[in-house]
């Protein structure tokens, strides 16, 4: 099977962490600015950042219907932290949660912690949390895969994953690796 080829929300954030890490896995990882560039993607990141900024990015570059779009296809979605947010009810609407942002508190108070994720087998993930969201509110078909004292961090919900924290900045690559077990299983569906 070819390489998928996977989009990047290269608006704002670390996007490029996430690039090398897809990279890695064997993806052919895309970074997606316009609407033109989320043509014949087989999944899409949207990585880390500043939430206000990446929504003003998108609205700029009428990315939200064609985002909307591209998930009503059944592409598979992963948010990391800010990218959570841009899932949520409240933004783009493409998952049945709402997040609630630098839930955590201000950048003082990031941290890292080990967790366990359901579905990610061997040692717990080192998961690093900064200005991080956490789940507030979720649909009934929003499964809850590792929580922080009790908070919602990583849940997924059919092909959409979403996490409050930076496996890219860790040297984690088994949460991109599930997603794109995800991505290859569609084309494998498709093709």
């Amino acid at each position: 099977m070819a390489e998928p080829v996977v989009g990047v929300l290269a608006l704002q954030g670390d996007f490029a962490a996430h690039v090398r890490v897809l990279r890695q896995l064997g993806a052919a990882p895309r970074e997606v600015r316009t609407p033109a560039d989320l043509e014949g993607l087989d999944g899409l990141v949207i990585p880390g950042g500043e939430s206000t900024t990446m929504t003003l990015g998108i609205a700029r570059e009428r990315l939200a219907e064609p985002l909307r779009e591209l998930a009503g296809r059944g592409t598979p979605l992963f948010g990391t932290c800010a990218g959570l947010i841009m899932l949520d009810r409240d933004h783009l609407g493409l998952m049945d949660l709402r997040a609630e942002r630098n839930a955590f508190g201000r950048q003082v108070r990031s941290f890292e912690v080990d967790l366990d994720v359901l579905g990610i087998d061997g040692p717990p993930v080192r998961a690093i949390f900064i200005r991080a969201p956490w789940v507030a509110e979720r649909g009934a078909d929003v499964e809850v895969l590792a929580e922080v004292d009790g908070h919602p961090v990583a849940v997924r919900q059919a092909d959409r994953l979403a996490i409050s924290f930076h496996p890219e900045l860790s040297g984690e690559t088994r949460l991109h690796a599930c997603f794109l077990e995800r991505v290859r299983a569609r084309l494998s569906q498709t093709r």
